[in-house]
């Protein structure tokens, strides 16, 4: 007796992966000239994908208007989907490759403004050095920004400093970072090396530092405070006498303190943060963050507690 044949079923008319990146492409940039430069397609080619995509999905994702193109609810929705399933698909095919040459690939590599100035040149010259095949591309940028980049495969591996809240995403501890008090030329140190909250200039919102510095002095955030959108501006606010700052040591022999003449006082305990390394959980080439890890961990002067 023959045993029937499972039953067929169609498959979905599914969207395309060209389709999800022309859809991305327009919810981002709002204008569909500029979304197919930046997919490489002609215009008339991406209008067609999307209307295609419209077609199959049987709604629309997009409004088109005289003033311009935004996305539907549906189709804000669909663009923050597809840019998880394109960051996915993207390390699949990476995952083959690395099959061949594990360190032949571009490394998209974030930092925090806070570190980004004082590791990226150190840890570029190490992994060119140890790595020649490895290519980099380098994205400063704050701590929320990256992990949403590190989400939609934007960015493959984030130098941030800890704690920060980094959801779903692979955490790889490399070191500690001592948080130094820097104080303008001639001011005394604060009496039993106490820190006062009162005096603290601190890195606008968005800057992790600005929460470890206010962790690290016992304060919380309150109104009226002294702000710098940078740590170039914080340094020459201190220098001026307007405040107090707590700055990261790997700042220290760069030149940025020195050249404004800013006294270091090292706190006891020292206050600290943790530098880590974050990636996808998809992200398929181990042997290139771990390369990142050994650079980084060339220029911290102490391993992470465990």
């Amino acid at each position: 007796m023959s045993t029937p044949n499972p039953p067929r079923f169609a498959a979905p008319n599914l969207p395309s992966l060209r389709q999800l990146e022309y859809l991305v492409a327009v919810v981002e940039l709002r204008h569909f000239t500029r979304a197919a430069a930046a997919c490489f397609v002609t215009q008339p080619t991406l209008s067609a994908g999307i209307a295609e995509l419209e077609a199959q999905l049987g709604v629309p994702v997009l409004e088109r208007g005289r003033s311009g193109v935004w996305p539907t609810p549906l189709g804000v929705e669909l663009a923050e989907r597809a840019r998880h399933i394109l960051a996915a698909t993207s390390d699949l095919c990476d995952r083959a490759q690395a099959e061949a040459d594990p360190l032949s690939t571009t490394l998209r590599l974030g930092a925090i403004p806070t570190l980004a100035p004082f590791v990226f040149p150190r840890v570029v010259r190490s992994l060119t050095a140890a790595h020649p095949r490895l290519r980099l591309a380098v994205r400063e940028d704050t701590s929320a920004q990256l992990l949403a980049r590190l989400r939609d495969g934007r960015v493959d591996v984030a130098i941030l400093a800890l704690p920060f809240d980094t959801g779903e995403l692979a955490v790889q501890p490399i070191g500690r970072d001592e948080l130094v008090l820097a104080l303008a030329p001639g001011r005394a140190a604060p009496e039993g090396g106490r820190l006062d909250p009162a005096r603290l200039v601190l890195l606008t919102e968005g800057h992790c530092l600005r929460e470890h510095t206010l962790v690290a002095c016992g304060a919380a955030a309150r109104a009226g405070e002294l702000e710098a959108s940078s740590l170039l501006t914080l340094v020459q606010m201190v220098a001026a006498g307007l405040g107090d700052a707590l700055l990261p040591a790997l700042a220290l022999g760069t030149g940025l303190v020195e050249s404004a003449g800013l006294q270091i006082h090292r706190l006891q305990p020292p206050p600290t943060r943790t530098i880590a390394l974050v990636t996808r959980p998809s992200y398929t080439r181990p042997a290139v963050s771990a390369a990142v890890a050994t650079a980084l961990a060339g220029i911290l002067d102490r391993p992470a507690a465990a």
